[in-house]
């Protein structure tokens, strides 16, 4: 398989730091990637009053579709910051880029926050909002390869699965702080005062945490795999390997789609989905949400451990395959008689699916990738799924439009984890590959 063989991590780089030392890395490094989930979660929780803030219309649906699709236009501006800042990180240093990204990130969140509505400035309105998600699509394009790579390479041998889990599990963190927010603006703030400017209050708190992730990050150490390694690829280099291993990207894209539709499906669409469609209200959505944050959050770390143990391949066709026969089945049952009862169920049993294959997917993607360009790699085949699974809360609201099928996202989902079998299968498809994942 192109490019796996040169992936391979010593050892030695890892151990050079005491286990305390270590814990304190994995903490300094996630901690920006919560702000990133943070950020783009407290959108699609709000995105019908961001809708109706910028983005007014005579048609509720056509005004909910447009802040979607602004949400989804952040995704689009990920390759393109996969590519300039993944090469900037693949050359500098882990470090001097994730602190740029963490940079990047904070300033869209502001124009999100503070920019006034439509009907104070107009068009300048939405048009600082996409600004924003542009920004903050251009950032996140690195931020999950930058944290992810960085945890591969302090990870000790034969735990880079449980290492790698804790990018995922950090955004679980922002999932359920940002839906418990919810939740308690949803009990002090009125109804009307929440769509009017409540929903600002979680960008703010946003903006108020970003000093002190800064000052958490800053004191990131350098892996000791990049400072040892003696040739550090320039620009053109780089781009040459992502051609050379286009496929390998591709493979890896597809590998990544299931995890990204399905965690935007359990996460960010999930309180409009059951305020919108099934009628529930606020409160009740939000704290599913929060229930799916830390189910997710339970079982990502445990999901890593176990493909530490068997190899990946087993864990990522199993939760594919499970996902196929169940998501849209559960959607139709769930959507049969909507309750805050049968939500919680059906959200929980997606959280199982998309943890447990996510857990193994990461680790499985920082694998693939050749050494001296693991985090463009990375983040290029993350960033082309993401424009696929960043529009689920878009796709899923047109498909129940289109259809008048309130269960159809499941459909979407059971697509995406094809999608994931297949990549499995085309990734894992030799004896020595099926080995070397194992092992590593």
């Amino acid at each position: 398989m192109t490019g796996s063989s040169s992936s391979t991590l010593p050892a030695s780089g890892a151990a050079a730091h005491a286990p305390e030392s270590r814990a304190r890395s994995v903490f300094r490094v996630v901690s920006g990637n919560f702000l990133e989930m943070y950020d783009f979660t407290v959108y699609g929780y709000y995105a019908a009053a961001i809708a109706a803030t910028f983005f007014p219309s005579t048609s509720e649906f056509a005004s909910l579709m447009l802040a979607l699709s602004v949400f989804g236009a952040g995704f689009l501006m990920r390759p393109v910051g996969a590519l300039v800042l993944g090469a900037y990180i693949d050359q500098h240093g882990r470090r001097q880029g994730l602190i740029l990204s963490l940079t990047l990130m904070a300033i869209g969140t502001a124009c999100v926050a503070l920019v006034p509505g439509y009907a104070t400035i107009g068009l300048a309105a939405p048009a600082i909002v996409l600004f924003g998600r542009l920004l903050q699509g251009f950032s996140a394009g690195v931020e999950l390869g930058g944290v992810s790579v960085y945890l591969s390479e302090i990870a000790t041998r034969g735990n880079r699965g449980f290492y790698c889990s804790w990018q995922s599990a950090s955004q679980q963190v922002a999932v359920v702080f940002a839906a418990s927010i919810g939740v308690f603006l949803n009990r002090v703030v009125p109804a009307h005062d929440m769509n009017a400017w409540g929903w600002r209050i979680p960008f703010i708190v946003g903006c108020l945490i970003v000093p002190f992730l800064f000052y958490v990050r800053r004191s990131l150490r350098e892996t000791d795999e990049f400072v040892a390694r003696k040739h550090h690829p320039a620009m053109a280099e780089i781009m040459r390997s992502m051609a050379k291993n286009a496929r390998l990207v591709l493979a890896g894209m597809g590998l990544v789609i299931m995890t990204t539709a399905s965690f935007y499906l359990i996460t960010a669409y999930t309180p409009t989905f059951g305020k919108v469609v099934l009628k529930l209200s606020s409160l009740d959505a939000l704290i599913v949400t929060a229930c799916v944050g830390l189910s997710n959050f339970v079982w990502l770390p445990i999901a890593g451990a176990v493909s530490d143990r068997i190899g990946r391949r087993p864990v990522l066709l199993t939760f594919t395959v499970l996902a196929i026969l169940t998501a849209y089945p559960a959607l139709q049952w769930m959507v049969a008689a909507p309750s805050f009862e049968r939500l919680l169920i059906v959200e929980l049993w997606l959280s199982v699916l998309y943890a447990w294959y996510n857990g193994a997917m990461v680790v499985a993607l920082t694998e693939l990738m050749p050494a001296d360009v693991r985090t463009t790699g990375f983040s290029m085949a993350y960033s082309l799924a993401s424009m696929l699974g960043g529009f689920t809360p878009a796709i899923s609201t047109w498909l129940i439009h289109a259809t008048g099928d309130k269960a159809s996202p499941g459909m979407w989902m059971s697509f995406a984890a094809l999608c994931g079998v297949v990549s499995t299968l085309v990734l894992y498809r030799s004896k020595a590959a099926r080995t070397h994942f194992k092992t590593a």
